[in-house]
C-alpha cells in the first residue's frame, strides 16, 4: 500500500515543484532532483535525519572539491573521487549516529543515502558552470522545496484522499497545462525588480 501511495503522490509533488518554480520563482536543481530528494526524505522516516544527510553531503562535496582543485583532474575522475569521499563520510555519520544511540539515523536505508550522494554530481556541475554562490543558493532552494514536498506528501488528509479517490491525480494535468502557459512575472521577480517597477 505504501508503494501505491508514493506512486500516486509522485504527480502531486511534481506539480507542487512546478508551481513553486513557475509562480514563486524558486529555481532549485531542476524538477527531478528536488522530487527524488523529497522521496528520500520520506524514506528516512524522520525529516531531521534527511536534512542532516543532505547538508553533510553538500558540505563534504564542497570540501572535497576544494581539496582536489590543485590536482587539476578531469571531471569524471574528480566526481568519482568526490562520490567515494561522500560515501565514506556517510558511513562515518551513520556509525556516529549509532554510537550516540540515534537508532533512527543508524537505521536509515541505502535508498535515501544513495540519492543524496548522487546530488554531489549535480552540485559540482553547477559549481563549475555558474560558480560556488549560485550552486549554494540552488542547493538551499532545493532543500526548501524538498522540505515543503515532504510535508505535503506526509499530509494525512491528502494520503487518505489519494487512497479513496486516486483519480484526483488527473487534476494535475490541467494544473500543469495552466502553469505551462504562465507568462506573468514570478513572485520572486516582483521583489527583484521592485525598484524598477516603482519608476514605471
Amino acid at each position: 500500500m505504501e508503494t501505491v501511495i508514493l506512486i500516486l503522490m509522485f504527480p502531486v509533488i511534481a506539480t507542487l515543484i512546478v508551481f513553486l518554480r513557475q509562480v514563486l520563482g524558486i529555481k532549485a536543481f531542476g524538477i527531478y532532483t528536488p522530487l527524488i530528494i523529497t522521496f528520500a526524505f520520506l524514506a528516512t522516516h524522520d525529516l531531521r535525519y534527511g536534512i542532516a544527510i543532505f547538508i553533510s553531503v553538500i558540505l563534504v562535496g564542497m570540501l572535497t572539491r576544494f581539496l582536489l582543485r590543485p590536482l587539476r583532474l578531469l571531471y569524471l575522475p574528480r566526481v568519482a573521487i568526490m562520490l567515494s569521499v561522500v560515501a565514506a563520510a556517510m558511513l562515518i555519520l551513520l556509525t556516529f549516529g549509532g554510537s550516540l544511540r540515534r537508532t533512527g539515523l543508524a537505521a536509515v536505508s541505502i535508498f535515501p543515502i544513495l540519492i543524496m550522494i548522487t546530488l554531489v554530481e549535480k552540485f559540482v556541475a553547477i559549481q563549475i558552470e555558474k560558480g560556488d554562490k549560485t550552486a549554494i543558493i540552488l542547493a538551499i532552494e532545493t532543500l526548501i522545496i524538498s522540505i515543503v514536498g515532504y510535508f505535503i506528501a506526509s499530509w494525512h488528509f491528502l494520503i487518505q484522499a489519494l487512497i479513496y479517490w486516486p483519480w484526483i491525480i488527473l487534476f494535475t494535468f490541467p494544473i500543469n497545462i495552466i502553469l505551462g502557459k504562465w507568462t506573468g512575472l514570478r513572485i520572486s521577480e516582483y521583489f527583484r525588480f521592485k525598484e524598477i517597477m516603482k519608476k514605471m
